[in-house]
């Protein structure tokens, strides 16, 4: 599958807001956003015509869609499964995402990152109750119980990230269990405990045109 391989920091400078792609740098003077916090380019530090409604919508869109390293036909997939469920349809997508493997792996802190996530699952770091997971997609679900696989339990990457996740709020929908590099999914995460700076209307608003 096609991924992004350019540098992360310009998406953040491009959507206005700070991503949190590369784990730790996001975290010091050396984030990219905190130095140039207008849009990349030449002509980014001038400022920008008005956007339109849509304009705006869309924006709000590739701010999600990055934020979670998902590209456009899933991302329309994660809406569409989403519009179907019963809710709010906006909190429906941002549960959904909030579910793929890679992303409870960076929420369990045993990745830095989203992206850093997705390799450790890419590569079969990872078992989600007992079994090898190798897909960053898998939707997890209420109780089941995601850990590092017994050779992998000597990782740096996932040693380093746990000594770092104490940067991150801690979340009450996930356990995690640190001596036996375990977590588990006690519940769907609510919209307050997503916690991320998103307008998800506008998403919805975009895609229901």
């Amino acid at each position: 599958m096609a991924r992004y391989r350019a540098a992360n920091c310009r998406l953040c400078r491009r959507e206005g807001a700070k991503l949190f792609l590369k784990g730790r740098r996001c975290f010091t003077d050396k984030c990219a956003f905190e130095k140039r916090g207008y849009a990349p380019g030449q002509h980014g530090h001038f400022v920008r015509r008005k956007i339109s409604n849509y304009g705006i919508q869309l924006r709000e869109k590739q701010k999600v869609r990055r934020t979670y390293g998902v590209l456009e036909r899933q991302f329309r997939g994660y809406f569409e499964k989403a519009a179907r469920e019963k809710g709010i349809t906006g909190e429906n997508l941002l549960q959904l995402l909030e579910r793929r493997l890679d992303n409870i792996v960076y929420r369990l802190g045993f990745a830095p990152s989203r992206k850093a996530g997705r390799q450790l699952v890419s590569n079969g770091h990872l078992m989600v109750n007992g079994r090898n997971v190798d897909i960053p997609s898998y939707l997890v679900k209420v109780g089941d119980l995601i850990q590092v696989r017994e050779g992998s339990r000597n990782l740096a990457v996932i040693h380093d990230s746990l000594k770092d996740a104490g940067r991150r709020p801690e979340l009450s929908w996930l356990r995690l269990d640190k001596v036996k590099l375990q977590g588990e999914i006690l519940q769907l995460p609510s919209r307050e405990e997503i916690g991320m700076p998103f307008e998800e209307q506008l998403i919805v608003a975009l895609y229901s045109k």
